[in-house]
């Protein structure tokens, strides 16, 4: 959950650690700090708060030197203040380290280490590991770490230097991000590639359970054994300007805007030739996925709610049983799971901890895993038997907006790739639904035009304390994401329901005060929905309704009402949520709340 970097070379060291921070931000913005060694010396500036307030502590107290690390910290253990602020510092203050990730048995290691004499200055779970560095540092810092993460249960990546060690970063990853890049003259360390993107056009996917030694212009990559291991790197394929917010306020608004293209994008990739074109990294046979007879989704937070769109499609396409599990919740339950399920995993950053962990749980059980994913060579990638790509490009902002529709997409495609290898698609129904996703992209450049139209709703409801979000059928999961986006970017009690469920329970919030977002465009539960929105009415509840244009029904019972294009059933999911996305982006930034930075949320969620 939290940045780190490391660089050495010869530009200056500070404004290389600081423009990585600030593309590494979206990990954690609770605090931040950098280490430099110059001339045998080493210095430390950190703060709790935001990286601008870093920026301003280093004008007012510059440094300089030859190598340093940086952190951008999303806290676990210990609240954000300067004590628990990385870097850390070992007892003779020799050693500095930046960590992410997540030391289970730190409170074994920590009573240990006081045992012995260690001085602890923070309530962190990290600062055990720069105390066992400091242990055996009188091997070398490369021996000392070696010998440190045999100690460390859980997952974890870091970076270390120390005085008078060779002007070298040492680092170790083990189920935690970590890529690195050299050069003739310079080498980096960093949780991910945006955080390298200025200065290398080339980078190599750390292996897990390695030790990386960097220096000017050298790189040494050992396993946790000692011995060395060959990597090969891998062009960077994003620039600076993708991770940029250009001209608008905010990045959620940027990647709100971006979905035309991705969308269209997408759809050209995966069609050819009145075929679907899933990628060559699908990887399983066309005869392993006609022995499938259920599949098992596992996901979190909005991925979990494509997940849910998911089921209904692969169910109405593929006839094949589909169950949807909340990554969380699935890795410790038994699931009753056979040689013929097919366990698919959905991830944005491709290094979601628990849908890992539910990864591993189908592979240990000797099943396929399918996983679609947005961020390639990361660990979902690596460790899947085949993989969807879900080609939104890099997403910055926290509440995510762009990957939930791209994945959306990529599940329609393998729903219909799946529904015509097992003859339930005909070859003219695969052409009408080409010609519907080919609209797609267009119908959302509609619906964003009508942007002012929702801020205005937006402002009328921005000091609302609750709201409810009703759908049904495939809708149900666009109001469970349109409630997730507006509570965690606005802090409003936001909360989603199936709409039949209304009456067993939830009707009793509904008042005069209440808005309630109701999701209703032509659909097969068009009706059913229709009388939902006039029970809330019947309480006086404020409907917001998503409707079909041209629906005067919905309309006339609503207080408010947005329209989206008239489309296909399938593809009302993504229409309908734009509207939401953009609620619940102009409720925040109307309360004077960051965006893109919400609290207590990281974007990449890498600890249990």
């Amino acid at each position: 959950m939290c940045g780190i970097v490391g660089y050495v070379g010869a530009r200056n060291v500070p404004s290389v650690l600081l423009g990585s921070l600030w593309r590494l931000e979206y990990r954690g913005y609770d605090s931040s700090g950098i280490a430099v060694i110059s001339n045998s010396e080493l210095i430390v500036r950190k703060v709790p708060g935001k990286l601008s307030e870093l920026e301003e502590l280093i004008k007012r107290k510059p440094v300089s030197g030859e190598l340093g690390i940086g952190h951008t910290r999303w806290a676990t253990h210990g609240v954000p203040q300067e004590n628990n602020t990385h870097p850390l510092l070992d007892c003779n203050e020799e050693v500095a380290l930046v960590v992410n990730g997540i030391i289970e048995n730190y409170l074994t290691l920590k009573d240990e280490l006081e045992a012995k004499g260690h001085i602890f200055r923070s309530l962190t779970d990290s600062e055990v590991i720069v105390h066992l560095i400091e242990q055996n540092i009188s091997k070398g810092l490369t021996e000392a770490v070696r010998l440190t993460v045999k100690k460390l249960t859980g997952n974890f990546a870091f970076a270390a230097i120390r005085i008078g060690e060779n002007k070298e970063i040492v680092c170790a990853r083990h189920d935690a991000p970590l890529i690195c890049c050299y050069n003739a003259e310079e080498a980096a360390v960093a949780s991910d590639t945006s955080g390298v993107v200025s200065i290398f056009d080339e980078v190599i996917d750390i292996p897990n359970d390695s030790i990386v030694i960097l220096g000017r212009g050298t790189c040494s990559i050992l396993n946790f054994q000692g011995r060395e291991t060959k990597t090969t790197p891998r062009k960077v394929m994003i620039e600076v300007k993708d991770i940029d917010k250009g001209h608008f306020p905010t990045f959620m608004l940027k990647e709100i805007y971006e979905q035309p293209k991705v969308l269209h994008n997408i759809v050209k990739e995966r069609t050819s030739d009145s075929q679907i074109q899933l990628g060559a990294e699908l990887s399983l046979s066309e005869a392993e996925l006609k022995k499938i007879s259920r599949i098992l989704i596992q996901a979190c937070g909005t991925s979990w709610h494509a997940g849910l769109i998911g089921k209904y499609i692969i169910e109405k396409f593929a006839r094949i049983h589909t169950e949807v599990d909340i990554s969380s919740e699935f890795r410790y339950r038994d699931a009753v799971l056979d040689n013929d399920t097919l366990v698919m995993a959905i991830s944005q950053s491709g290094e979601t901890a628990d849908t890992i962990a539910g990864l591993r749980e189908a592979k240990v059980k000797f099943l396929k895993v399918l996983s679609v994913v947005n961020v390639l060579q990361s660990s979902i990638h690596r460790e899947s038997d085949g993989i969807i790509e879900i080609m939104a490009g890099p997403e910055i902002g926290v509440a995510s907006t762009k990957a939930y529709t791209a994945e959306i997409v990529n599940l329609y495609f393998l729903a219909l790739y799946l529904g015509r290898l097992r003859g339930f698609v005909s070859k003219t129904q695969l052409k009408e639904h080409f010609a519907a996703l080919m609209e797609m992209p267009d119908q959302v450049e509609q619906i964003l035009r009508l942007d002012n139209d929702i801020k205005d709703i937006a402002k009328e409801f921005c000091n609302s304390r609750d709201f409810l979000f009703l759908g049904r059928g495939l809708n149900y999961a666009t109001a469970l994401e349109g409630a997730l986006k507006l509570k965690e970017i606005s802090y409003i009690n936001a909360t989603g329901y199936a709409a039949g469920e209304m009456k067993h329970g939830p009707i009793a919030l509904i008042d005069d005060k209440m808005p309630v977002v109701c999701v209703n465009p032509r659909s097969s539960v068009y009706d059913k929905m229709l009388n939902n929105i006039q029970e809330v009415v019947a309480r006086k509840g404020i409907p917001i309704s998503i409707v079909t244009k041209g629906d005067q029904r919905t309309r006339g019972a609503s207080k408010y009402a947005i329209s989206i294009p008239a489309c296909h059933e399938c593809i009302s999911p993504i229409l309908s949520v734009i509207p939401l996305q953009l609620l619940a982006h102009h409720i925040a930034a109307l309360k004077g709340l960051d965006v893109d930075r919400p609290r207590n949320l990281a974007k990449s969620v890498t600890v249990e």
